[in-house]
């Protein structure tokens, strides 16, 4: 199986997210990116890759919510673009099994209250 290391940055950037220190979230986000990143998806079965696909979402959207309330937008554009683009563009059903399960966990909850404080307080 995948090296534990990036669920364990995802999970510190969620904890983060929680206690508004949005610069230390995105630095979680991005060292699991980057651990993310050394696994070809060619090489990798795909419940492996299935698992790496969720923590890279899941890791994308924490970085997106802590750039808006650090009012870096340009960066939460281009990650927006990889998680939604990326995502959606598959068709597999996976980028929702994903938000569902977030859900169900309580960690969308926390993306959620984040970005509606950048979106001028409107509720999402």
């Amino acid at each position: 199986m995948a090296d534990r290391r990036p669920e364990k940055s995802c999970e510190q950037a969620c904890e983060s997210l929680k206690q508004q220190d949005y610069e230390v979230a995105v630095k979680h986000c991005t060292e699991a990116l980057l651990s993310l990143s050394q696994y070809p998806p060619a090489h990798l079965p795909e419940p492996c890759q299935a698992e790496i696909d969720r923590i890279k979402i899941e890791t994308l959207l924490y970085r997106i919510a802590s750039f808006l309330q650090l009012k870096k937008y340009g960066q939460a554009d281009e990650d927006c673009r990889h998680v939604l683009g990326e995502g959606l563009a598959k068709g597999d059903g996976s980028f929702r099994a994903v938000l569902c399960c977030m859900h169900l966990k309580g960690k969308l909850q926390i993306v959620s209250n984040v970005l509606s404080k950048s979106l001028m307080g409107e509720s999402l």
